[in-house]
Parts: structure tokens; C-alpha cells; sequence
């Protein structure tokens, strides 16, 4: 395995130096040989740069070798994140124990953090084992279930293969999903009238079984468009009828991070508190709608530039 070794030195009175380069090592994956002597897989050896910028401009000294492999050095073990990996499902399992409708704002916020610690570990994760994706697993799985806590009728994603659909056939029609809709349903209906169905009709529905004939049902079981796979269905209708621009697909990773979890967009927690602003003080599911409409056009402008 190719590696490069970072041998440093700084002067012993620079603390507050030693400290941030420490910091910097530990943030870029590298394994510590000895005092002064570090080691990264080749392909990530520029991570090293800065570090040595540092070490350099404080009068240390910095000096990066490259090599084909060391002799007697088992660099997967060297590597390894399992105990870190440990520590985390452990603040997984503690978090899953207390899965109270109560406590749902608190949990939200805890696992949020969770991710971004878990997220900043597979990033120099650089020889991921099976820990890696048992952590990860469990990780969507209990962000998917505080994310449920309250909510009722929530549809169950099943596996399927989704079909490109004609936008003209689907004009002129009747929409239907569960009344007080968040944030999938909202953005799933936008999503509709905005760049599906130019003449929509929505009805929001007490309970699922509620749903006439002749609507198209979205964002509950046995819907003709709801959660696929991993998608949720904003994202199923984006692929449903080819709409993936990058501004669409940016809302959907807003969508998807807020409906079920995941990797966090910068936009997903204002928009959060924005729409969970109206939702608290508005009753009336048709105003809703009217009035999360223009977030989504505003959202969609501002990316649609970018």
C-alpha cells in the first residue's frame, strides 16, 4: 500500500502551535508512528499540506516522504476506526432508548450532531470495514424513526422500479394526501403544481382510506406515488417525470434530509424553522399549501441562479 510519512518538529516553548497542528492531524486521518512522525494513505497525502505550511511558518520543520509500503507496519490495523466507530453506536443506542414523542425536538438535534460526527469519521475512514456500514445503517434507521415520532399514517418506502412518466397525461387532475402536510407533502405539491400539473386540484385527507377513485394519491401507502427505495416522494416524483435540474435535485436533498434524515444541506434547518413556523400557526391546510408555495418558489429561484 502506498503511503506518505510526515516527519515534523516545532519548537518546544509554541503550545498553543503544538496544540492546532495536533488538532489539524487528527481532523486529516493521519496515524501516528511516534512523536513527529505521521502517516497517510498516498491518495490523501495532500492533507498533509497545510499541516506542514503550518509547522514551517512557525519555525518547525516539515518533511513529507513517499513510499510503496513499510516493512512490518499492517496499515489496515494502523487505520482502524472501530473503537470511534464503538463510541458512536453507543450514543446511537442511548438516544434510541429514550424514542419519546416528548422528547422529539431534543432527539432531532442529538442525532443531527450524531450524523455530522459520524459523517466526519467516514471521511478518513480510509480502509472502511463492516463497522462503517453497521453504524451507518442504524444511524438512518433511527433518524428515520424520531423523525416519524407524532406523525401518523406514514408511508413504509417499498422496493420498486420507477417508470418515466408523460407529463401530459397527468394534467387536469385530482391530487390527494394526508391532511396537515410537512414538509414531503408540502414540496411534493408544489413540485406538482409548479412542473407537473399546470390546472391541479388538491384534497387533503383525514386518513389515507379517505382518497377518492379518481385521485392520484401521494405520500401515503398504497399511493400512486409515495416512497420508493430510498426516495422519498418528492424525489420519486422528480424521477417519475424527469424533472432532476440541479435546483430540483438541491430541494430534494433539503426534502429528503427533513422528511427522513441524512447528509444536512446548508438551506434544510432555516427552511425547517420557517415551515414549521407556518405549520404551527396556521390551521387551514389549503393556506398552508398557498403560503409554503411561495418558500419553494423563492428557494427555487435563488438555486435556480447559483
Amino acid at each position: 500500500m502506498k503511503i506518505s510519512l510526515l516527519i515534523s518538529s516545532l519548537p518546544t516553548q509554541n503550545t498553543t502551535t503544538r496544540m492546532r497542528v495536533w488538532r489539524s492531524l487528527k481532523a486529516s486521518g493521519a496515524a501516528t508512528l511516534r512523536d513527529g512522525v505521521y502517516i497517510l494513505p498516498m491518495a490523501h497525502s495532500d492533507k498533509f499540506d497545510p499541516i506542514v505550511h503550518d509547522v514551517v511558518s512557525e519555525q518547525g520543520t516539515a518533511y513529507v516522504f513517499n513510499a510503496e509500503s513499510v516493512a512490518n507496519l499492517d496499515i489496515v490495523t494502523i487505520f482502524s476506526r472501530k473503537e470511534e466507530y464503538d463510541a458512536l453506536y453507543k450514543q446511537l443506542i442511548e438516544l434510541k432508548d429514550r424514542l419519546t414523542q416528548d422528547e422529539k425536538k431534543e432527539l432531532l438535534k442529538q442525532v443531527r450532531k450524531l450524523r455530522k460526527g459520524i459523517n466526519a469519521l467516514v471521511d478518513i475512514d480510509y480502509y472502511p470495514d463492516e463497522t462503517q456500514a453497521h453504524v451507518l445503517n442504524e444511524l438512518s434507521l433511527l433518524e428515520l424513526a424520531i423523525a416519524r415520532l407524532g406523525e401518523v399514517n406514514e408511508p413504509k418506502a417499498r422496493q420498486a422500479y420507477i417508470q418515466v412518466l408523460n407529463k401530459a397525461n397527468y394534467q387536469n387532475q385530482c391530487w390527494a394526501t394526508r391532511q396537515r402536510p410537512w414538509i414531503d407533502r408540502l414540496a411534493s405539491a408544489w413540485l406538482i403544481k409548479t412542473f407537473i400539473d399546470a390546472t391541479p386540484t388538491f384534497i387533503w385527507l383525514e386518513h389515507p382510506t379517505d382518497c377518492p377513485e379518481h385521485a392520484l394519491g401521494f405520500d401515503f401507502d398504497g399511493a400512486r406515488f409515495s416512497h420508493i427505495n430510498h426516495w422519498v416522494t418528492f424525489e420519486v416524483l422528480l424521477h417519475s417525470f424527469n424533472l432532476e435540474t440541479p435546483a430540483l435535485q438541491k430541494i430534494a436533498e433539503i426534502v429528503h434530509y427533513l422528511d427522513v434524515g441524512g447528509i444536512e444541506p446548508p438551506e434544510a434547518i432555516g427552511i425547517e424553522k420557517v415551515m414549521q413556523g407556518l405549520r404551527s400557526q396556521i390551521n387551514n391546510d389549503d393556506q398552508l399549501f398557498e403560503l409554503s408555495n411561495h418558500i419553494f418558489d423563492g428557494l427555487y429561484a435563488n438555486l435556480s441562479r447559483e
